[in-house]
């Protein structure tokens, strides 16, 4: 029995789907322990990097799929990244870290 069209989504939505749970999910959890680590130890965020980024990187991802709008998706993963980016623009402007 095939599937209900009104269910499937666009190649184009699949694809935005697909690369924002990707890149936009690895972007986002990068940038997000990147910015941490200029605020707390930088040694025990790359630490706890290795567990904590797979899992929210995983956890970015379902979200992605489970959205209804890839591009959506895309623009909050986007937002996201460029908000952790200025965070930490800003943190190596104003709390230098003396290594």
């Amino acid at each position: 029995m095939p599937a209900n069209p009104k269910y499937l989504s666009s190649n184009w939505q699949r694809f935005a789907k697909i690369s924002a749970g990707f890149l936009g999910g690895y972007f986002v959890s990068i940038t997000f322990h990147m910015a941490l680590s200029y605020w707390v130890n930088h040694v025990n965020v790359i630490i706890t990097l290795t567990f904590t980024g797979f899992i929210l990187w995983v956890t970015l991802m379902i979200i992605a799929f489970l959205a209804k709008n890839g591009w959506k998706i895309w623009g909050i993963y986007l937002f996201l990244s460029l908000f952790f980016s200025l965070v930490i623009y800003l943190s190596k402007t104003y709390h230098p870290i003396a290594l």
